[in-house]
């Protein structure tokens, strides 16, 4: 590019790979390089300056006619129909840039009272995936069941955003009862748990709900809480090889009420954890099953985000 200085390949960029880098601009490069452009923006806005309207005019390439969100949003479920978890997915993008509220988020509450079960909650996976891809983790069914792993984090982020519909009466009650329910669980699950208790209007009712979730995950070994002693730690049924959880996965920021389940050494050890787990080209791996090209290629970006999101909200250095 002549007359503009320094190349953009240069040692002299701020954008050079060959440049001495803070975490946050190695995973850029690796976002550039890698990402699709809903997560090009996200990183834009969260780390770069980059303003919110752009992140909703991508997310908007996923949305339905039905208001929920399909086309592999979230890179498991492969095909163009709507699912709760893609529209899930949707729901925290919107909430991470301020923007989880207006007629957009009543299209979605239409679309969640549509695909509800009998008892007003959300199925993991709705039957419309026949036919697409999926992976072999999410099958599909014909009559599934109410899930709190989908209900729990749409209802959660919706309380949170002060947003009232129809629909969250059914849908708060059976997280209710699912949380209260739980004496074995699994990763994923407690995660959603806790985004549910997070927003839970009721805090008298979920700080108790979250201390038992909290000695439950301990008791069952849930949460590695010495990530040097890795092996230790039991993998639940059905997880890949590696795929153990640690402190942070559950208390994303020092707000959550899973930030009281774990002594401070042990968040110190897990951010740790987190901070090493940048791979060489700057993004950060996923721990789930790669059963697709696409998805661990589709899923790094988005967990390399969600990693220096949790990082700079627990103080530590990034850039």
């Amino acid at each position: 590019m002549a007359g503009s200085g320094a190349s953009p390949h240069s040692p002299d960029s701020p954008h050079s790979p060959d440049s001495p880098e803070s975490p946050t601009a190695r995973a850029e490069h690796f976002i550039w390089l890698t990402a699709r452009v809903l997560e090009q923006r996200r990183f834009a806005f969260h780390f770069l300056g980059g303003d919110a309207d752009a992140v909703e005019t991508a997310l908007g390439a996923y949305e339905g006619d039905d208001g929920g969100y399909g086309h592999a949003l979230e890179p498991d479920l492969r095909g163009p129909v709507s699912q709760p978890l893609h529209t899930a997915h949707a729901l925290r993008v919107l909430d991470s840039v301020g923007r989880l509220g207006g007629r957009r988020v009543e299209r979605v509450c239409r679309y969640l009272t549509e695909v509800s079960t009998k008892d007003g909650a959300l199925p993991a996976l709705h039957p419309s995936q026949r036919g697409y891809p999926a992976a072999p983790f999410v099958p599909v069914v014909d009559d599934p069941p109410s899930a709190l792993l989908t209900t729990g984090p749409v209802v959660g982020l919706l309380h949170r955003n002060q947003v009232w519909h129809a629909w969250l009466f059914r849908a708060t009650d059976f997280c209710w009862a699912a949380v209260d329910a739980l004496e074995t669980s699994h990763p994923y699950e407690v995660e959603a748990a806790v985004a549910f208790l997070d927003g839970a209007p009721d805090r008298a009712r979920a700080e108790p709900a979250a201390d038992r979730l909290g000695r439950l995950v301990r008791e069952q070994g849930l949460a590695v809480l010495d990530p040097a002693r890795l092996a230790d730690w039991p993998l639940s049924p059905g997880y890949a090889p590696g795929e153990h959880h640690f402190p942070h996965d559950y208390a994303r920021v020092p707000e959550s009420l899973a930030r009281r389940w774990f002594t401070d050494d042990e968040m110190r050890s897990s951010l740790g954890h987190l901070e090493a787990e940048q791979q060489e080209d700057g993004g950060w791996p996923i721990r789930w099953r790669a059963w697709a090209p696409g998805t661990a290629l589709e899923g790094r970006p988005l967990v390399t985000i969600e990693a220096l999101r949790t990082l700079r909200a627990y103080g530590r250095s990034i850039g």
